[in-house]
């Protein structure tokens, strides 16, 4: 055994023991913590096979941004009983469904073994390159349009999320009138009142 298969083994080890922690663990902060672990590990089993644009992505998109994201709401938002409690309830369900994504898993192993497909390559990468290099220039070059398109739709959607949440009724916006502010003098600006003694002033 080389030094290769050791850390395979060990990536894999941790993995594993880290996936099952973030689906038995009742605390979601753990799982969360669990679940970063989980994608690093998966990172280290990328940079071993060689795709280490999708080991970057994996640490930069999932680690950096969506289990972090997944962290702060729920430390912000206390909901480890109401979670709990759901899925108490819906246990058989969840259940039902592992099993039949496993029972998909096992047969997608099987029948990849048959070998009763041909393998194509449309678009061949050179082998002195690197993968993300090859990525780059297939993505940049036949698939710029789609990929320009996918970000306007990403931009569209950010703009319908920060519409969405803004309403005009709970919204307190203080905006300034330079004009107001300039032609600004004594006799619109203060007011001398007068009070007698022994009273109070009407606000």
């Amino acid at each position: 055994m080389n030094f290769t298969l050791y850390l395979f083994y060990i990536f894999s080890f941790v993995l594993v023991s880290s996936s099952l922690v973030v689906v038995s663990t009742r605390n979601m902060v753990y799982a969360v913590m669990f679940l970063i672990l989980a994608f690093f590990n998966a990172a280290g089993l990328f940079i071993i096979l060689g795709a280490e644009f999708i080991a970057m992505l994996l640490i930069i998109v999932y680690v950096g941004a969506i289990a972090v994201l997944f962290l702060f709401v729920v430390m912000m938002l206390n909901i480890d009983i109401k979670i709990a409690q759901e899925i108490n309830r819906k246990r058989p369900l969840l259940m039902m469904i592992s099993g039949v994504f496993l029972f998909e898993v096992m047969m997608t192993l099987t029948l990849s073994k048959l070998h009763s497909y041909d393998p194509k390559i449309l678009y061949p990468i050179k082998n002195d390159v690197t993968n993300t290099y090859a990525i780059g220039s297939i993505l940049y070059t036949d698939f710029i349009l789609p990929f320009q398109l996918c970000g306007a739709i990403l931009f569209v959607a950010m703009i319908g999320a920060i519409v969405l949440t803004l309403k005009e009724d709970n919204r307190f916006v203080k905006k300034q009138i330079i004009s107001n502010q300039v032609f600004r003098n004594k006799s619109n600006s203060l007011e001398i009142v007068k009070v007698k003694n022994n009273t109070g002033i009407d606000i």
